[in-house]
């Protein structure tokens, strides 16, 4: 597949004192994409379409240029101490994706060109932890999908290639590394690949890289010496294939990694089982109503959340066969790596 290019551009008016921003408007500008105007990154409106689905269709294909006001990162995830905003929203169509609820009405795509404030607001961050200090660039995007546009990801590696106490992790459905393989990243960074089923890839991950070309891009990415992770997510049971599946995708992935410069004792697996809330199933349902995607709560187990909000996760027997049959692959496969958590 194409680097992703938007059709329809908006850009906040204070985002033009920044390089970034004028470079991105003199280039949208140069290839004839429609650029409007917008008060703010927060409040896009007039994206076309007669009906919300369309909306929705036309949103996955603007890019909104923006100022990010709010600099104090978020500090829930379970994978780094922060999370470090450098984009938000995905021009994937990935049916279970979380951010179908936490972005609710603005799925467009929104970039920040203040990577200056970003970068001081991690320092500071750095400095009252006085130790090595993770932060998550994927939490609320892809951005290895966009960042041939804008070349923030790769800003923000330097950045912390430079930082000695400063680390920084990201996951991406998308091949388009090349530009970041010369990156002096000097070890700080984790690069991880979500993979999955083929089966799974093919019906629910529409507008992302084939597994193929993730597993390719992978590759490159060992030898470039990057630290290197993978996250098999939504791990989820499809009828009887679905070991097979998944055993056929660890057997690919060892396949293209021998002979590679990867670290094996530095490798990472991340396992996240299949899970939605109602809220999420009811936005899936209405954005894609021929999915396939089983979302039967009373074939699931209930587990509470936080902030209250539960989710309909797999029976706890099933959990365990789950659990049990991925870490058979893995120490199969790559049985020097490690398995950084189940959930």
């Amino acid at each position: 597949m194409k680097p992703f290019t938007p059709k329809l551009v908006y850009i906040e008016p204070r985002a033009m004192e920044y390089p970034l921003a004028q470079e991105l408007y003199q280039k949208f500008k140069d290839e004839g994409i429609e650029i409007r105007e917008t008060t703010s990154h927060n409040q896009v409106r007039g994206i076309p379409g007669d009906n919300e689905l369309r909306q929705y269709a036309n949103a996955k294909n603007t890019f909104v240029i923006g100022v990010r006001k709010t600099l104090k990162f978020d500090t829930s995830k379970p994978s780094a101490e922060y999370a470090i905003p450098l984009a938000t929203g995905c021009m994937g169509h990935c049916h279970y994706c979380y951010l179908q609820t936490t972005l609710g009405k603005k799925p467009y795509i929104r970039t920040y060109v203040n990577l200056d404030d970003i970068f001081n607001q991690a320092l500071e961050y750095i400095a009252e932890r006085d130790e090595p200090t993770r932060f998550e660039a994927a939490c609320t995007s892809d951005i290895v999908g966009i960042d041939h546009l804008t070349h923030s990801l790769k800003k923000t590696i330097e950045f912390m290639g430079q930082q000695e106490k400063g680390r920084l992790r990201f996951v991406t459905k998308y091949h388009h590394v090349d530009h970041l393989l010369d990156a002096k990243h000097n070890g700080h960074t984790r690069f991880r690949f979500s993979i999955n089923a083929d089966y799974v890839i093919k019906n629910f991950e529409p507008g992302t890289s084939s597994l193929d070309k993730r597993l390719e891009a992978a590759r490159k990415v060992a030898d470039a010496g990057y630290p290197l992770g993978f996250i098999v997510a939504p791990i989820y049971i499809y009828g009887d294939d679905w070991k097979e599946g998944y055993y056929q995708l660890f057997k690919n992935l060892h396949e293209q990694l021998k002979g590679s410069a990867v670290d094996e004792e530095d490798l990472t697996f991340e396992l996240i089982q299949h899970r939605f809330t109602k809220p999420a199933k009811r936005v899936i349902l209405q954005r894609y109503p021929k999915s396939k995607l089983e979302m039967d709560e009373d074939q699931r187990k209930y587990k509470w959340g936080r902030y209250g909000i539960g989710k309909y996760v797999y029976p706890t027997e099933q959990q365990e066969e789950i659990k049990q049959v991925m870490q058979e692959y893995v120490d199969e496969f790559f049985p020097k790596s490690k398995i950084s958590y189940f959930t």
